[in-house]
């Protein structure tokens, strides 16, 4: 069976290109076909594989463009062309989904989340705090248009996988259809707890982007008067260091697997104070043996266990996070508790899980929906 792999782009190594470098493994002679491939940002697993690339790829400076080039994403994930392929499996959190197969071959969707800027967090984005009322009036249209073309092309797929529950509800309440539920894989062999006490900081792990909350961290910190670090970049680097000004914190930027692995840790806590999708960062944390204090909505609530491997804090605000930061370091979690919640995510039961599903749509007849 010939399998296209079909991913948003391939510019670094986060929680998606971790699923998809697991499916990569799974289907060894699987082709990937992407918007836009930075060489050398992603793992040499995925980097072994064919990759082909969308005619964005020839746009100049692409690298630091490809953000901005939302409103051609339709027309550039419409032109790869998949004739040939027996099977389209992509892993979507904007446009992958969007690909047309041909006539007759099952397309399955493993969906990280419809798109966020697109629906309920535009806001977060394109608000009037951070493009002034003319600028968010200008983006809406734009946004609009592509929230249309979204929920219209929601059809073409065949089976939707949900990365958990919460996204598997806003893929019924965008794209009114159902989806199976399988947890993203985590490595929980690689994250594991050596032993040592606590370092006395908190830890954040994230791209450096408005809907990640992560000035909630920084003044939650203050607050609490535990050190941050927080490991990532992202577009939104700049205004948080400057929040962050007279506050103990450290920008870490880009940082290897082990390199994070060691800081989760020494950490504390590990801080996520987004509303997110699944969230693999406590999981890892949690795999290290480190409590987590995180925003009780979103796909926190299917991994953190409350008062057995940290905390849900039921306001995303600094003081509601500072009292979740002083409540964790005051319980003292059992780390061997704390990583055995982890291990349910592991890599091994996402292969099995996605295997089964994959083979199970390609056996049905041509057409079948779910």
């Amino acid at each position: 069976m010939r399998i296209a792999l079909v991913h948003d782009w391939l510019t670094g190594m986060r929680g998606g290109e971790k699923a998809l470098e697991a499916l990569a493994e799974l289907y060894p002679d699987a082709e990937i076909l992407t918007l836009v491939h930075l060489p050398g940002r992603v793992s040499a697993k995925i980097e072994s594989h064919r990759i082909r690339r969308s005619v964005l790829q020839h746009l100049p400076a692409v690298g630091r463009i490809y953000r901005h080039c939302l409103p051609l994403f339709p027309v550039a994930i419409e032109l790869l062309d998949l004739d040939g392929y027996d099977f389209v499996l992509s892993t979507s959190h904007c446009a992958a989904k969007a690909v047309v197969a041909p006539p007759g071959v099952p397309h399955l969707c493993y969906c990280f989340t419809p798109m966020r800027y697109a629906w309920d967090q535009f806001d977060h984005y394109f608000g009037p705090d951070r493009l002034g009322r003319l600028g968010t009036s200008a983006v809406r249209h734009v946004l609009g248009r592509l929230a249309r073309w979204d929920a219209s092309t929601a059809g073409r797929v065949s089976r939707y996988v949900a990365i958990s529950h919460y996204v598997a509800g806003r893929i019924a309440r965008y794209y009114n259809r159902r989806s199976d539920i399988v947890y993203p894989p985590v490595d929980t062999e690689f994250f594991s707890p050596d032993g040592r006490p606590a370092q006395g900081y908190a830890l954040v792990v994230s791209a450096l982007v408005p809907y990640k909350r992560l000035d909630i961290a920084i003044d939650a910190a203050r607050k609490a008067s535990l050190p941050l670090r927080i490991v990532g970049e992202g577009p939104d680097r700049a205004r948080l260091e400057a929040a962050a000004a007279g506050v103990d914190v450290q920008f870490l930027g880009f940082q290897s697997d082990e390199a994070i692995r060691d800081l989760y840790r020494g950490a504390d806590v590990v801080l996520l104070p987004g509303e997110e999708d699944f969230g693999i960062v406590p999981v890892e944390a949690m795999a290290c043996g480190r409590p987590v204090v995180a925003y009780g909505r979103g796909g926190a609530t299917e991994t953190v266990v409350p008062d057995g491997t940290g905390v849900l804090v039921d306001e995303a605000s600094a003081d509601a996070f500072a009292d979740g930061i002083a409540d964790a370091r005051r319980r003292g979690f059992d780390p061997a508790a704390v990583r055995a919640q982890a291990k349910r995510f592991g890599r091994h039961r996402f292969t099995t899980e996605m295997a089964r599903l994959v083979t199970e749509t390609a056996d049905a007849p041509a057409g079948t929906r779910w």
